[in-house]
C-alpha cells in the first residue's frame, strides 16, 4: 500500500528548506544502519533551489562521501551542455560537498548511441543492486504541466517498458532524446519525493492526487510505489489552484 503525504508551503525558498531537512533527515537515518544511501536526483528549475540549501546548509549535516547519487533522466546532451542535468546538479550541489567522485553515477551521455547508452547505465545500476529491480532509497522527481515526470511522456513505449531498468526515451520538446529510469524502477523505490511548484502545475496536480487518476494521460500519476512513500512538496500558488474537494487530500501544511 502507498503512503501518500502533500505538504504546503508558502513559496519554493520554504519548500526547499523544508524538504532539504527533511531530506538530511532521512538521508542520516538510512545511514545510521547501512554503510552507504543511495539518492536519485531530478533536473529541473525546482530542485535546483533545494540543491543549493543543501549545499549551502548541510554541507557538514550529511556525511556526503557515503551517499551514492543517481539520475532520474538525461537530456541526450554532453554533460558540460548547460542543458544537461547532471551539469546543474554538479554546479548547484555537488561542487560544494564531499561527496567522492566514484560516488556519483551520471548518465552516459557520451557514448554515441542513446540504447548503448541506456544499457551501460543498466549495468552500472546492476552492479549496485541485487534482485529484479533495485530499491533506492530515495528518488526526487519534478511534475511538468503535460503529466510528465522524469522523461516519462504520455504516450511513450518507455512509459509501459515492463522489464528494463533504464530506457530511451523521446520528449515532444528538445532535446528530445532522453535517458530515463523505467516506472518498475521508480515504483520500487523506499520512499519517493515530489517537488511542484507554480500555478500553473495545479490542475494536472489535482488530476494526480484523485483516488482513480487518468493514469494513462497522466505519467506521474502511475507512480505509486509498490511497498514505499510519496511525499509530495507544493507551494501555495500549486496549492491555491487545486480547488476544495483536492484539498481534502491533503495531510498539512508547512
Amino acid at each position: 500500500m502507498v503512503t501518500r503525504d502533500v505538504r504546503v508551503y508558502p513559496d519554493v525558498e520554504a519548500l526547499s528548506r523544508a524538504a532539504a531537512d527533511n531530506l538530511a533527515t532521512a538521508l542520516n537515518a538510512v545511514l545510521a544502519r547501512s554503510g552507504s544511501v543511495s539518492l536519485v536526483l531530478s533536473g529541473g528549475s525546482t530542485p535546483r533551489t533545494l540543491y543549493r540549501v543543501l549545499a549551502t546548509a548541510y554541507g557538514e549535516a550529511i556525511r556526503w562521501d557515503r551517499v551514492r547519487v543517481y539520475w532520474g533522466d538525461e537530456r541526450y546532451v554532453p554533460p558540460d551542455d548547460p542543458r544537461s542535468n547532471y551539469r546543474m546538479v554538479r554546479e548547484a550541489l555537488l561542487d560544494y560537498v564531499s561527496i567522492t567522485a566514484e560516488n556519483v553515477y551520471p548518465m552516459p551521455t557520451d557514448l554515441p548511441d542513446p540504447d548503448a547508452a541506456a544499457l551501460a547505465y543498466e549495468q552500472t545500476l546492476r552492479r549496485h543492486f541485487q534482485g529484479a529491480w533495485p530499491r533506492f532509497d530515495l528518488i526526487l522527481l519534478g511534475l511538468g504541466t503535460d503529466g510528465h515526470t522524469a522523461s516519462l511522456f504520455a504516450g511513450s513505449p518507455a512509459l509501459d517498458e515492463p522489464a528494463r531498468w533504464v530506457t530511451v526515451a523521446r520528449a515532444p520538446v528538445e532535446p528530445s532524446m532522453r535517458l530515463t529510469l523505467t516506472l518498475p524502477v521508480i515504483n520500487h523505490a523506499a520512499r519517493v519525493d515530489f517537488l511542484v511548484t507554480g500555478a500553473e502545475k495545479a490542475g494536472v496536480l489535482g488530476r494526480v492526487l484523485r483516488v482513480a487518476p487518468d493514469a494513462t494521460e497522466i505519467p506521474a500519476a502511475r507512480v505509486r510505489p509498490v511497498q514505499g512513500m510519496v511525499t509530495w512538496w507544493i507551494d501555495e500558488a500549486t496549492a491555491a489552484g487545486l480547488g476544495a474537494v483536492d484539498m481534502g487530500s491533503f495531510s498539512g501544511r508547512g
